[in-house]
């Protein structure tokens, strides 16, 4: 008995194996034997009208009043429904309800939606992934079938078993009213590799896909929503190009097929007959021809494509008839189970044609696991649904998705930003904000906003690019894309003074309304306007990441598939810790807290937080408040006073540079580049040993002590002024000038100090005022003039730079001390540091102002061995030099200006970090470091300072470092 039944199950897998290597079956399960017995069982214990009622799929939304509700709780009970399909409402409702209707239904329901582009399609609280359109224009299919299978995750999730999707629609016409952005474009080639991507990866997640509209709704200019489309193509036109998608999909194992209501003459021999209840399409096409053994659909029933030519009863036989499955949101249940049945016992219907559907209903309904159901958890739900992977997967594919199709002259990505004058101008009727702050991370840009083209014009006088963003609703794909008369008017006139680059961010069409695009620069097609895709292409206009995209439609004279690749200019990218290899929950959770848990217990009243790894930026926050009166908010524009940390962005770059280029050496003495020096013990110290705090140096000289009254610790006259003068022309603070000259005071008054007795390590800031005084003598200009136009005009390093006070609003920086011992008022805008101070505010050891933002660029640049943003500032040999730690030996951990990690014990690192790793700490409350093994850049800002100096909680809580060593924990590869 037991050999019987296992040759029986031998020959029923070789039979089913064979036919498998013929035609493909997509509902069978890998345990087909036991589905088998499961469906024959099931179909069994059915009556007919149960059977009958399984082929029924009605529509329901999770937001529809009670009595909608308990009307196909109804239908559940008396017609034993099938299925059901989900549309607009909640996840947390589609849930409850999904497992209400579920508890009633004797044979579970296969329920079905439409998630095109994901839940969100119909439900709020969901994930919206790009559309068709959108995918279309990747190159890599991988990509999209990363979509497809978190959609399908997704549907699963929510208990929801075939998604009616992929649309295989050749979208030839640009006119179509109810397809455009649905689909994956007007080439079929590509459309087919695209669909079939997107389903393997729906199907493998569990969810079955359905390709639709059969035999194709791409060439229209109806809506069979409304009316019944015309397709008057010839059999080879259609063959050959709107069904074309259908023979490769099907023999790649699509699980169900959506057949369309389309007039199509050249294949319906039935005059009048709408395509889905036509025998010849459904059954002769679809079945015999293109050998197709998974569930047919027809499309809604209740549309006017379909329901203007029959009663509702009549049509839903006349569907069942011509071969389709499943009826889907048929206008009348009962009346047409009554009719099928009547045609079932009239013999119209043979028991074997409704056995042949039911039969491979059950099939489906076991393949997606009913036959071992289980209720939709909602438990985390919503959050399920809304996860960081989505965001990965979404921005993976707009970053592969963004299109350049015109760059004259190379206009983008932008290169020598110093000598550009940036503004945006911004059109259409939908929010751009996103695209404007990204912008602003690599460049000032400046938001043209006016209500007259004229004035417009008039404020862009100065400005020699222009960048203009069309932002239109991303709410779904359906929303108005075109062009005013007005918004034309506005870039063609722009285009001719000014270079232009367009950025659209709706669907590529828009483009056939600007005819004469002669004038403009360059044009970027990012299809939608989800902050993503805002975020993306800003990152791409600046070369932070490249052009990939290719046009998935042609555009007039523009034809498919133009796609310029752009390569990076190696800026600093935005973007997710996965991304990058880190783990999202320990970076943003642990520091998140760590931070919260400083300014709660008063380490500093705000910071601000940057993580960068492989060169993208991946945790970027600010916390707290400028002071803790917590009036002003710490913002990411706010600036910090970041103390000793100027020695390596401001002094230290410009001595890497001079010394790529051959002007100085390591081993140049100090009494040659200083002539000052000659004759002092400092003439033979070497550069080398100055800036690795191995020369001697006294740590410090407290140079304002001898200014004040050694009585009352009050400003002397002899050296302060309220009020400017020729004679007091170096201002330290609000009404305080210093005596002129003073700076040369300071000079001699180091090169006149003693040197320590032995030679060791001590960290010393006299020698970067030395090299202030080097750097303003070589190039006859002061550091701010220098830094600015050799370094952070190009870099972009916008809110970087000393005496901020000069360009930018008090407001914006963040105050570092109430000062009670000498200047007597509040440091705002002024360098904490008291040298610096009596040096105009420009120290070479201290008086830099910055954010986080612009700190990482910098750091970046230093990782990236002396290259940013298309430029190269010095040589990787230099960058090698200047980060070796050469005294090692003698337990001296620095290497040439920047701090390394510490040789033994405790030190300026978590002690987690390797040996080639580098950075700097200010007094402030500020920190930075990187890695270049891990290719990571780490910045902490604060003003620990702020109110007093004498504040040392966040040195002693070691807090910087903690959350240096829980950035290395969050690391994943």
């Amino acid at each position: 008995m037991a050999f019987t039944r296992n040759l029986t199950i031998l020959l029923f897998l070789l039979f089913t194996t064979f036919a498998f290597g013929q035609e493909r079956y997509p509902l069978y399960a890998n345990d087909i034997v036991a589905q088998r017995a499961w469906v024959d069982s099931v179909y069994q214990q059915m009556t007919p009208r149960e059977r009958i009622g399984q082929l029924f799929m009605v529509d329901i939304f999770s937001s529809d009043p009670q009595v909608k509700i308990d009307k196909i709780k109804k239908l559940i009970k008396e017609e034993h429904i099938g299925g059901l399909i989900f549309s607009k409402g909640g996840p947390m409702r589609q849930a409850k309800l999904n497992n209400e209707f579920q508890a009633m239904s004797k044979t579970k329901l296969l329920v079905g939606m439409d998630a095109e582009w994901g839940l969100a399609m119909r439900l709020d609280s969901t994930y919206a992934f790009p559309w068709n359109m959108t995918l279309g224009a990747i190159q890599d299919n991988n990509i999209v079938k990363k979509v497809g299978r978190r959609i399908g995750e997704h549907s699963k999730r929510l208990g929801v078993h075939i998604n009616f999707a992929p649309v295989v629609d050749i979208n030839i016409n640009p006119a179509n009213p109810i397809i455009g952005n649905r689909s994956f474009g007007e080439d079929k080639i590509n459309v087919t590799e695209k669909a079939i991507s997107f389903m393997e990866g729906m199907q493998e997640a569990g969810v079955l896909g359905s390709a639709k509209h059969f035999p194709g709704h791409g060439d229209t200019d109806k809506d069979s929503h409304k009316t019944l489309p015309t397709l008057n193509f010839t059999k080879e036109r259609l063959q050959s190009v709107e069904m074309y998608p259908y023979k490769p999909i099907i023999e790649n194992g699509i699980a169900s097929i959506m057949v369309a209501h389309l007039n199509v003459p050249a294949l319906v021999p039935e005059e009048g007959v709408p395509t889905s209840i036509s025998p010849t399409v459904v059954t002769k096409m679809l079945k015999e021809d293109y050998l197709f053994h998974g569930l047919i659909f027809t499309d809604a029933l209740n549309m006017k494509g379909a329901a203007n030519f029959k009663e509702p009863g009549d049509i839903d036989l006349a569907a069942f008839k011509a071969g389709n499955d499943i009826l889907l949101i048929s206008e009348n249940v009962p009346s047409a189970s009554a009719k099928i049945l009547n045609a079932l016992q009239q013999g119209e219907i043979t028991e074997e044609r409704l056995a042949h559907s039911v039969k491979k209903i059950l099939y489906a309904k076991y393949k997606v696991g009913l036959h071992n159901y289980t209720p939709v958890s909602t438990k985390n739900l919503v959050n399920d649904l809304n996860s960081r992977y989505d965001d990965i997967v979404y921005s993976e594919a707009i970053e592969n998705a963004i299109t350049v199709t015109k760059n004259n002259n190379n206009v983008i990505p932008v290169t020598n930003i110093d000598q550009k004058k940036i503004a945006y101008v911004g059109l259409g009727d939908d929010d751009g904000s996103a695209f404007k702050q990204q912008l602003r991370k690599y460049a000032s840009i400046e938001n043209i906003t006016t209500k007259t083209l004229e004035a417009t014009q008039e404020k862009l006088t100065d400005f020699n690019y222009v960048i203009i963003g069309y932002h239109r609703s991303n709410a779904n794909p359906w929303k108005s894309y075109k062009f005013t008369k007005e918004n034309i008017r506005w870039i063609k006139e722009i285009a001719k003074t000014k270079t232009v680059v367009l950025d659209l961010f709706v669907r590529p069409y828009a483009m056939l309304d600007l005819q004469d695009t002669q004038d403009i620069e360059a044009i970027i097609h990012s299809y939608q306007n989800s902050k993503l895709a805002q975020e993306k292409s800003a990152q791409l206009i600046f070369g932070a990441i490249p052009s990939k995209g290719r046009l998935p439609v042609s555009l007039g004279e523009t034809p498919i598939r133009t796609g310029l690749q752009s390569g990076t200019l190696r800026r600093m990218s935005y973007g997710i810790p996965e991304e990058v290899g880190v783990d999202s929950d320990t970076l943003n959770i642990k520091i998140d807290s760590l931070v919260n848990l400083g300014i709660k217990r008063a380490m500093m009243p705000g910071a601000q937080v940057l993580v960068a790894r492989r060169g993208k930026v991946i945790y970027d926050k600010s916390f707290g408040y400028h002071t803790y009166n917590k009036k002003q908010p710490v913002r990411p524009e706010s600036m910090y006073d970041i103390a000793s940390m100027t020695k390596i962005l401001a002094s230290l770059p410009l001595l890497m540079e001079l010394e790529s280029e051959g002007s100085i050496d390591l081993e140049d003495k100090l009494g040659t580049l200083i002539p000052e020096l000659k004759g002092s013990n400092k003439a033979n110290i070497t550069l080398k040993k100055a800036l690795s705090h191995y020369g001697r140096f006294k740590a410090w000289i407290p140079f304002y002590v001898s200014t004040l009254d050694s009585v009352t610790k009050k400003p002397l006259d002899d050296y302060y002024s309220t009020s400017y003068s020729p004679n007091y022309n170096i201002k330290v603070a609000e009404k305080m000038y210093l005596r002129t000259g003073y700076t040369d005071t300071i000079i001699k008054k180091i090169a006149d100090s003693d040197l320590r007795s032995r030679l060791s390590y001590k960290y010393s800031d006299l020698p970067y005022y030395l090299m202030k005084k080097f750097l303003e003598d070589y190039y006859g200009k002061n550091l701010q003039e220098i830094t600015s136009s050799h370094f952070y005009n190009s870099i972009g390093a916008n809110y970087t730079g000393y005496r901020p006070l000069r360009k930018f609003e008090k407001e914006m920086i963040v105050p570092s001390e109430n000062d009670t011992y000498w200047r007597n008022q509040k440091v705002q805008g002024y360098v904490h540091d008291m040298g610096a101070a009596m040096q105009s505010n420009m120290g070479g050891h201290a008086g830099l102002f910055s954010n986080s933002n612009d700190v990482a660029k910098l750091m970046q640049m230093y990782l990236q061995d002396g290259y940013y943003g298309g430029k190269r500032y010095f040589s990787k040999e230099t960058m090698d030099r200047f980060n070796t730690c050469n005294y090692c030996d003698n337990e001296v951990r620095r290497g040439v200006g920047f701090d390394k990690p510490q040789l033994s014990g405790g030190g300026p690192t978590c002690g987690c970090v390797p040996m080639t790793s580098f950075g700097h700490s200010g007094f402030t409350g500020t920190y930075t470091w990187a890695d270049p093994e891990n290719e990571l850049v780490y910045v902490f800002l604060s003003n620990r300072t702020f109110p007093t100096m004498e504040n040392r909680a966040l040195i002693k809580s070691g807090l910087r470092t903690t959350i240096q060593e829980v950035i290395y924990q969050s690391l994943i590869d």
